[in-house]
């Protein structure tokens, strides 16, 4: 059998999971070296790996808990750290740490931040002090996550898209981004701005203020609001995001960037 027909039936039946047992460390192996990825760039949208998603979720199952250690430090875990990062071309500043099974690009700087399995960052990208990238979530290159980001991890079901940041997004700090939100290329996220799947995005620059769920367009500037809701108990303030600007395509990313942050008074 294939490796994916094998994990496809230890999925279905936990009792085959010792039989399935090399495919899925394999599995992991491919995702840790990018061989594979858990969710890429098709022609019509993004495509979800939901055998590798499996296989992740399985690995729990296969792999034993193990004392690690770092210097003083003591881990007792089931998944290891990365390694060859020097080899890879990937900077992690201690305390950071990437998760075996996770990608790094070559370029990629994570500061003491947090890479989890199944993720794959691009070159280029910052994973600044204390921000997480959760797992299988996908971020493009030249990113950049400010402090204390938080990307969520998107484990079940295992054919649901996970967290997707597109190449040359920033992320403002303490940023939250979740339940397989999207964020277009070059989008700005202001500092605290929060994005879920069902958080509305109002689109202020346009008369017909349109609105989003779920989705960041590309080149957006976005920050965090509130709106109000009516409850039994009265009206109340409920999150949301706006749309307050656009990223200038004509410009230089980093120029643009600037311009977007004084113009539009984004906190990052």
């Amino acid at each position: 059998m294939s490796h994916e027909a094998l994990i496809e039936a230890a999925w279905d039946d936990r009792s085959l999971l010792s039989e399935a047992a090399s495919a899925v460390e394999e599995t992991i192996a491919q995702l840790d070296r990018g061989e594979i990825r858990i969710a890429e760039p098709g022609p019509d949208g993004w495509v979800v790996n939901a055998a590798a998603k499996k296989a992740v979720l399985l690995y729990f199952g296969v792999a034993e808990m193990t004392e690690m250690r770092a210097g003083p430090f003591v881990y007792y875990d089931k998944i290891p750290t990365k390694t060859g990062l020097a080899e890879q071309g990937v900077r992690v500043v201690p305390p950071g740490t990437v998760r075996y099974g996770a990608f790094c690009e070559p370029g990629v700087v994570v500061m003491p931040g947090y890479v989890n399995i199944g993720a794959w960052v691009g070159a280029g990208t910052m994973v600044d002090t204390w921000a997480t990238v959760g797992s299988c979530a996908q971020v493009g290159r030249d990113v950049h996550l400010s402090g204390g980001v938080g990307i969520g991890g998107v484990l079940e079901p295992p054919g649901a898209t996970p967290v997707i940041i597109e190449d040359g997004a920033f992320i403002g700090s303490r940023a939250i981004v979740v339940e397989g939100a999207h964020i277009g290329a070059e989008a700005v996220l202001g500092a605290n701005t929060t994005i879920t799947a069902s958080t509305p995005i109002y689109d202020v620059t346009d008369e017909a203020r349109p609105e989003y769920r779920g989705e960041v367009p590309a080149r957006a500037i976005v920050v965090p609001g509130t709106r109000d809701r009516e409850f039994p108990g009265g009206v109340a303030q409920i999150q949301c995001a706006y749309i307050i600007g656009w990223r200038n395509e004509s410009t230089d990313k980093k120029v643009s960037l600037n311009a977007a942050l004084r113009d539009h008074g984004v906190s990052v």
